[in-house]
């Protein structure tokens, strides 16, 4: 296996905070970066705002309260408990026991549009900026419009740097998310996302459709399996068979393993 394997996830538009966590939180890697856009989200009018965000007014309002008030370094909960998306729901870290946290610090990253990547007991607050957000983002020299130009490959370093020079990485991430980091894949690189869906025939013809609900549980579920099982090598998540899902070698390929439910033999 090629150094650490690394699973990576979205975060949630929900998020919580949590008062009943009795460990420490770690400050995350990008700190720096996302005080910046702490400052830049501050200075914007709630119109400015509102255009960024593509939200309600409720939800608005909310948000432009919370970037006044905030502070990245108090009221901190870890970020695998903070998001309350589907996902997690279905994850359920709550419930983890020693074991399955200490596998998940090893291996599981959450890409954030925010803080760049978080590990799981990485410190942070309730925020909303998500990774396609458009805006007028600072970067030193000049503002870049989007965030991915604002990241650049310092997501994908702080990978490698993990890895010790190499990468493994399984995608559970979404796909505007895990475009953060796939312009900068080397070659040497190994990453390979989980595909959830139905065999449909349409035509005549098979194919495999996602359903965007149901991959967000599945992808939960796959990040419980793999914590309850200990895995660490990739071959090993193909005996997946949860929520109905079950893998299919004839639609996997080099960079795609494919879980399918709802199969007429």
């Amino acid at each position: 296996m090629k150094g650490t394997m690394k699973i990576i996830i979205s975060p949630a538009k929900k998020m919580r905070f949590c008062d009943d966590w009795s460990g420490a939180c770690r400050l995350p890697v990008f700190l720096d970066k996302a005080e910046i856009l702490k400052e830049y989200i501050r200075a914007l009018s709630w119109e400015e705002a509102a255009g960024m965000w593509k939200c309600n007014k409720t939800l608005t309002d909310l948000n432009y309260q919370r970037f006044q008030e905030m502070d990245l370094k108090r009221n901190l909960t870890p970020a695998l408990l903070a998001y309350e998306g589907i996902q997690y729901q279905y994850m359920a870290p709550a419930v983890f026991e020693q074991e399955q946290w200490e596998y998940v610090k090893r291996h599981l990253r959450i890409l954030s549009g925010f803080y760049g990547i978080l590990r799981p007991e990485d410190g942070v607050v309730s925020y909303r900026l998500e990774m396609q957000a458009r805006g007028r983002f600072p970067t030193g020299a000049k503002e870049v419009s989007s965030l991915y130009e604002y990241w650049k490959d310092a997501i994908y370093q702080e990978l490698v740097r993990e890895g010790k020079g190499e990468v493994e990485i399984l995608n559970l991430a979404s796909k505007e998310y895990s475009k953060v980091l796939e312009p900068y894949l080397k070659e040497k690189d190994r990453f390979i996302t989980c595909v959830f869906g139905s065999l449909e025939e349409v035509k005549g013809k098979k194919r495999i459709r996602v359903k965007g609900t149901e991959a967000k549980m599945a992808r939960g579920e796959m990040v419980r399996f793999l914590a309850e099982h200990q895995i660490e090598d990739l071959n090993q998540l193909k005996t997946f068979n949860r929520l109905g899902y079950r893998y299919r070698e004839e639609w996997s390929g080099e960079r795609e393993i494919v879980f399918c439910k709802d199969i007429e033999e």
